[in-house]
């Protein structure tokens, strides 16, 4: 089965099962493939686990 990784707008990244329809909040990150490759792919790209709100947020 092939899971396309897709992230939210407090850029939260997840596997989604291909052919399921993700929610409406969510958007594809530019990569699919085998569930375990997925959740590499996460490792590697994300790095800062705070929502993109935190981030944002003033000092």
């Amino acid at each position: 089965m092939s899971f396309p990784v897709v992230l939210n707008d407090e850029e939260r990244y997840s596997p989604w099962p291909a052919g399921g329809e993700p929610p409406a909040d969510r958007r594809p990150a530019g990569f699919e493939g085998a569930k375990e490759d997925g959740l590499a792919h996460i490792d590697r790209v994300w790095t800062d686990l705070r929502p993109l709100s935190v981030r944002q947020a003033p000092a």
